[in-house]
């Protein structure tokens, strides 16, 4: 099944600026075309309803076979509760999620936070990185080790775009890595990734790849985050590659089971290739073309949480939080804009990068200082202005000091302080070809070239897995938020609570009801020997198969006849 057969898999563009002289990759004319596939949304995750029957008749039965009777319903019963147990793992994801305030939840009211890992898959291939070295489950597997619940899984619209373009018929596995490696390189990386992938052949299209992603991902009850990355594929990301901002050059699934979020758009930042269209860059058209695309993918699917990014690379989300003037215009970000999904479906995406350019502060009050005004402060706002909030990308290069990096400290104790979720970059050791040069070593990358072991060991266990499990456990710390600021907890639903009360009480259950039993079988016991004692020698069998076919002729025992009792 293609990832389009029921999904949906979102591209944003903006119209051909046939006045600035250049030409969109695809030639469109829309202000903001949201590429949509159509097939009807099929959630999962809902428990399975457990139906059964134990009829047996008590008329006229031995007690031995009665007494075995009700044994077998009470070992059934419990049985079922037994098996009922697991409906909440069973039913995971628990979806669809939404948000309220500052909190990600599921259908059972509990707190979701996404804490993962990003996998890139934008590049010029299109393929997700790293199957030439290691199997998509032990990818998975790796990043499951490490206690994470979420990929953010990249893909560029130029592969949405070339779907469209042949026919909504996606291309072969194996011509995408020709295209991209060229013909001896391209065919000699496809042989290694069908080597570690063996459920891959020659036909297996891009797309497909995506869909195990995600499948191997769900059977290890990971979510999926699809990250609209760029839109012509290539490294990612530059004010002059052409895909920066609504208008310029190239800015232009299936609804896989934990496919719980999108993003709108990656790093928005200001055109420079494109000097007509510095002056449109700002909050204003941000606004504009963000409501267009967010309403596409509620229509689409409105499952699903709509991320949005801000302006300088998502490094500033200042308008939105402190609900100050979307410049150059005088109007404010107001969720009821995005009507019926507003309240409980936008979720805000930052990304945080100050030492990319330069060292960042060593002292972590000036680094969470800046981080409070350009996004974090959505986090005790009033209801107007409060998200859900979550760092989409951070990282740091891999080495042997990165455990001391006192950055990476600072940041890997402040998210969890916060509640918030967050995922680095990146996991990958390396990359089928980035800015011209294959096989590229990924510095930054969490695992080695060859994505077998932990690139910086220290980091992953001093640094990484401690912030992992404080993130994915609640806390009683306060952090920025004056109020509602301990996750909310699961509470009782239709969905769950059948499971959880029969786990919890199915021990006292079964007592009580051994309990009872054992009184009515006495005192049916006792009756039938009195009833024995005294009339057994007045009465034959004749005489009560007259008496049942009486009964059941005048009506006042259904279903009690000859062949029942003969």
């Amino acid at each position: 099944m293609s990832v389009f057969d029921a999904a949906v898999v979102i591209g944003v563009i903006d119209k051909v600026a046939t006045v600035r002289g250049t030409t969109d990759l695809r030639s469109r004319d829309t202000d903001a075309r949201i590429f949509i596939t159509r097939g009807p949304n099929r959630p999962v995750g809902f428990p399975v309803l457990l139906e059964y029957r134990n009829c047996f008749n008590m008329a006229r039965a031995g007690q031995t076979q009665w007494l075995l009777s009700w044994l077998a319903a009470v070992s059934l019963l419990f049985n079922l509760s037994l098996s009922t147990e697991i409906g909440p793992r069973a039913s995971w994801p628990n979806g669809p999620l939404i948000t309220s305030g500052r909190w990600i939840q599921d259908t059972t009211g509990a707190s979701v936070t996404y804490v993962g890992v990003n996998w890139p898959a934008a590049s010029e291939s299109m393929i997700p990185e790293g199957l030439q070295y290691q199997s998509i489950s032990s990818i998975v597997t790796k990043i499951k080790s490490l206690g994470m619940n979420a990929i953010r899984l990249t893909y560029a619209i130029e592969m949405i775009d070339q779907y469209y373009e042949n026919g909504e018929k996606d291309i072969t596995m194996q011509k995408a890595f020709i295209e991209a490696l060229g013909q001896t390189n391209g065919t000699a990386i496809y042989n290694k990734v069908i080597a570690n992938n063996p459920s891959f052949n020659a036909t297996t299209t891009r797309l497909q790849v995506f869909d195990a992603v995600a499948a191997e991902c769900a059977k290890q009850e990971i979510y999926v985050h699809l990250d609209n990355h760029i839109s012509k594929a290539e490294w990612c990301c530059s004010p002059f590659d052409g895909n920066s901002w609504f208008g310029d050059t190239y800015f232009d699934g299936k609804t896989w089971s934990n496919l719980m979020s999108m993003s709108l758009r990656n790093e928005l930042r200001i055109p420079l290739s494109n000097v007509q269209l510095v002056n449109s860059y700002g909050w204003e058209d941000w606004y504009k073309y963000v409501q267009q695309g967010a309403n596409a993918i509620n229509s689409a699917n409105p499952d699903l949480l709509i991320f949005l990014s801000g302006l300088d690379s998502d490094k500033d989300l200042s308008a939105i939080v402190q609900g100050t003037a979307l410049t150059p215009g005088k109007s404010t970000f107001n969720r009821d804009d995005f009507k019926g999904y507003g309240g409980n479906k936008l979720v805000l995406e930052l990304h945080v990068y100050e030492n990319i350019l330069g060292t960042p502060s060593s002292n972590c009050s000036v680094v969470t200082e800046q981080l409070f005004s350009t996004g974090f402060q959505t986090l005790n706002n009033s209801q107007a202005t409060q998200f859900p909030l979550i760092v989409t990308e951070f990282g740091f290069p891999q080495n042997a000091t990165t455990n001391k990096d006192p950055y990476a400290s600072c940041l890997l104790d402040y998210f969890p302080e916060q509640h918030i979720g967050w995922m680095i970059w990146s996991i990958g050791g390396s990359y089928y070809i980035r800015q011209g040069s294959q096989d590229f070593d990924e510095e930054w990358g969490l695992v080695s070239h060859d994505w077998s072991s932990w690139r910086s060991p220290g980091f992953v266990n001093d640094l990484l897995i401690p912030a992992v499990q404080a993130s994915t456990t609640s806390t009683n710390s306060s952090g920025n938020s004056n109020e509602n600021d301990d996750p909310p907890a699961a509470k009782p639903s239709n969905k769950a609570s059948s499971a959880s009360t029969l786990s919890q009480n199915q021990a006292g259950m079964t007592l009580m009801m051994g309990f009872l039993a054992a009184i009515f079988l006495g005192s049916y016991s006792y009756v039938a020997w009195e009833f024995d004692t005294l009339y057994g020698e007045q009465f034959n069998s004749s005489e009560f198969t007259t008496i049942d076919t009486t009964l059941s002729s005048s009506g006042n025992m259904s279903n009690a006849g000859s062949e029942e009792y003969s």
